[in-house]
């Protein structure tokens, strides 16, 4: 039997994105004939998805002018029986999609509404009333899926049915580069990946590793990342040059090359500033480290405190507070039994309760609905 073609679209996520690529795709493709669009796609990293290679532009002006029409001269003849869209900027076009006969599904990934005017581009008067606009049509006339519950306090005129599918790691994907946990006491590391920015505490963060520099002055941060602060930036920081040698920035990268160098971490990190929509949503990166046997250290918002006090993986601390941070961290140095602890308390709730199993189910679920 002939299986339903469906098209996912982003004009912004990296070819190896984990939830588009590695999670929704993959899950999806045992069940659909499933084509994804995505800038610089590499049809080598998982054979059982049809991958549409798009130029890719940082300016969501010209991903408009230039990235989206390229994706309705290149996908309209596919006649896809269901489009699922990752960015605002495609709702317009996805309405052409609608008049050929496709159902489409608008992911809401981050709310917009409450972080847009933290980017440090990509935004302006015109961009925000056009997203506003779009984003309001997109809810009367479009299914939406959520990653998180939070999101539904803003998205409160829905039109058609919903799915809240949440983030959580996929464990056959991070199982390999679980080792065990055997940190150093005279020259720890530190674990992070994801986005590097102020909002995200990184200010905070240079201020914590000073003083912890003091009684463990051999430690080292590696850093996995997109970078949304110049080198200049970081050189107004107070303590940035004390600590900079300690420092290793290594740029976005593939989580199949960064997770390895998570072995023989003492923490993972994952601090935010109470800023956007922060406060109201999980950082998949909690549920990784956690997946990896890491201890957190982690910000003090009472949605993350539930996770954290709840299964004592780590600590939640304050993301303005260098001292307590500096105190979380020196804590899992001087103490790797708890430490450990810690981490294997962290991977068992993660085995058990925060993995992707879960909503897989719930997506095929919502695409059963929508298509039958």
């Amino acid at each position: 039997m002939k299986k339903v073609r469906v098209l996912h679209i982003s004009t912004a996520h990296q070819p190896q994105d984990p939830r588009i690529v590695f999670k929704q795709c993959q899950t999806l493709a045992e069940h659909y004939d499933v084509f994804c669009a995505l800038p610089h796609a590499d049809s080598t990293i998982a054979p059982a998805i049809h991958f549409i290679r798009l130029p890719y532009f940082r300016r969501v002006i010209w991903r408009i002018l230039v990235t989206c029409p390229f994706i309705l001269l290149r996908c309209i003849w596919l006649r896809p029986k269901l489009v699922h869209v990752y960015v605002p900027e495609f709702l317009p076009f996805a309405y052409i999609f609608r008049l050929f006969g496709s159902r489409v599904i608008y992911e809401v990934q981050e709310n917009l509404h409450k972080k847009m005017h933290l980017k440090t581009i990509n935004k302006g008067f015109l961009l925000a009333k056009a997203f506003a606009w779009f984003d309001q049509l997109a809810q009367k006339h479009f299914y939406l899926i959520f990653t998180e519950h939070a999101y539904l306090e803003t998205y409160t005129k829905l039109a058609k049915p919903h799915e809240v599918i949440y983030n959580y790691p996929l464990l056959s994907f991070l199982e390999p580069f679980r080792q065990p946990y055997n940190p150093s006491s005279t020259q720890p590391i530190f674990f992070y990946i994801g986005w590097l920015s102020f909002e995200r505490a990184f200010d905070t963060l240079v201020e914590a590793l000073a003083q912890l520099k003091k009684i463990h002055p051999k430690f080292s941060v590696h850093l996995f990342g997109q970078r949304t602060f110049t080198e200049r930036d970081l050189i107004k920081l107070p303590n940035y040059s004390a600590i900079q040698p300690n420092l290793h920035f290594h740029g976005y990268t593939d989580q199949r090359i960064a997770f390895p160098c998570a072995t023989g971490a003492t923490a993972g990190l994952a601090l935010l500033k109470p800023v956007g929509d922060y406060p109201d949503s999980y950082t998949t990166k909690l549920f990784e480290y956690m997946a990896l046997g890491l201890p957190v250290i982690t910000s003090d918002f009472a949605l993350y405190l539930g996770i954290v006090e709840r299964h004592q993986c780590g600590f939640c601390v304050s993301p303005s507070d260098p001292i307590q941070i500096a105190n979380a961290l020196a804590y899992l140095v001087d103490h790797p039994n708890e430490a450990r602890a810690m981490g294997e308390r962290g991977y068992k709730a993660v085995s058990q309760f925060y993995n992707w199993t879960s909503e897989a189910q719930k997506l095929l679920n919502f695409y059963e609905y929508i298509l039958y």
